[in-house]
């Protein structure tokens, strides 16, 4: 539960008060410099009774039992119990640790001990504060329940919510993959600008700014392809941009004002080179990640609600055998309003003014897109859904065609050959 404004403001000053003690007593409260002997996930790693170590983080639990106090050290990577004896610390250590509270960032020095019910510990010798903290963490350590906090706040999600952080440092292993897998096949990451003159490279509308000294209108750029390309011309013959675009558009569990996006091209190849590129790459992330190339979808509750098969190889089917399968072998054969009308039979809302392609689109989006799992590329992609297609073939499917994970109407695939 979120602390009353009142209860805030008198913790608050309870902690301003500590801060005047520890002034007092001569101390910096925030301009602590420590240098651990390494991570606490490190010290763990390598723990024996009798090391001496050095370790520095965040108070993030206290259990007073008189003399004795048990605390814990979190420094992000792992935490470690603390045991403090006053008997132990000079006369002006227990002052110091009488004034610290849950949340200051405290270096100590102490003895690597298993206590009786065998938790590895440090018996603290020397403590040091580095930052007091003037606010409390939220009411349980043990996770912030208030989702619009959660959002709002992300830096106490992190802070609190071990299931948050991870998801954060998954991102970053994801990232750091991807760029070493293509780098490894030979592609060379570039930077394209953020802030061009023509909205292009995608169907989306843009975040408008302007240049004062250049006196000129400009756009947040709503993908990089224009730039890419250009490289192309300009003799990279194969590069990648993880570039982040936005788009002044709606909010969903789809659609995102920023977002990161990859963006990949490679001269000589075509859509078959592109694709199984595309495979390598998501199951070595998932082999790499997961440690398996079956992933479990789960609910907001934890439960699985299905499993994603990710073995290669994957499924390549034209778009029109994708909509027959899902809404009649004769889709195509039938008249535009036998088409609504069969729409309506399956389920499928169609707006009156839809044209004809949109809702065939409609239908592919529900009864193909939403329904569809392990990986499967759509190709062979109608005319009105391509942007801008890199080339046109009659017995290749066409560049943009996109897997099921993505929305041809809204915006190109990220990989392109």
């Amino acid at each position: 539960m979120e602390q009353p404004p009142e209860s805030q403001n008198e913790l608050f000053a309870l902690r301003r008060a500590k801060l005047d003690a520890i002034r007092a007593l001569g101390i910096d409260p925030f301009g602590g410099r420590f240098d651990p002997s390494g991570s606490v996930a490190e010290i763990r790693a390598r723990f024996a009774e009798g090391n001496h170590e050095r370790a520095a983080g965040r108070l993030t639990a206290h259990r007073d039992m008189g003399r004795s106090h048990f605390l814990d050290l979190n420094d992000g990577t792992a935490r470690i119990q603390l045991f403090v004896s006053t008997k132990e610390l000079t006369p002006e250590q227990v002052e110091l640790f009488k004034l610290l509270d849950l949340a200051d960032f405290i270096g100590i020095e102490g003895e690597c001990f298993i206590t009786k019910t065998g938790e590895p510990s440090l018996r603290v010798k020397n403590i040091i504060l580095l930052s007091k903290a003037l606010r409390p963490l939220p009411s349980s350590w043990y996770g912030l329940a208030d989702v619009e906090q959660r959002y709002r706040q992300r830096y106490i999600d992190l802070l609190v919510n071990e299931n948050s952080r991870a998801v954060f440092l998954q991102r970053i292993r994801i990232v750091r993959e991807i760029r070493d897998f293509l780098h490894a096949r030979g592609f060379l990451e570039v930077e394209t600008p953020m802030m061009q003159t023509i909205a292009g490279g995608a169907a989306a509308q843009p975040f408008k700014t302007h240049h004062n000294a250049l006196g000129l209108d400009l756009y947040l750029r709503i993908a990089p392809e224009l730039y890419l390309k250009r490289l192309l011309v300009g003799g990279f013959t194969k590069i990648f941009e993880l570039n982040r675009n936005f788009r002044n558009e709606g909010i969903s569990r789809r659609h995102n004002p920023e977002f990161t996006m990859l963006e990949a091209y490679w001269a000589f190849a075509d859509f078959e080179l592109m694709a199984d590129l595309v495979e390598e790459l998501i199951c070595h992330l998932a082999q790499t990640i997961r440690g398996t190339l079956l992933i479990e979808h789960k609910d907001a509750e934890g439960n699985i609600i299905r499993t994603i098969d990710l073995t290669r190889p994957w499924r390549r089917a034209p778009y029109r055998d994708l909509v027959r399968e899902a809404a009649g072998q004769d889709w195509f054969d039938i008249a535009p309003e036998a088409r609504r009308a069969r729409a309506k039979e399956l389920g499928v809302e169609i707006a009156p003014a839809f044209a004809d392609f949109e809702v065939t689109q409609h239908v592919f989006e529900k009864l193909v897109e939403e329904k569809s799992f392990n990986p499967l590329f759509v190709t062979h992609c109608p005319a009105e859904l391509v942007r801008s297609p890199a080339k046109t073939r009659r017995t290749r499917p066409p560049s943009m065609c996109t897997s099921s994970s993505s929305t041809a109407r809204k915006s190109p695939p990220a990989t392109r050959n």
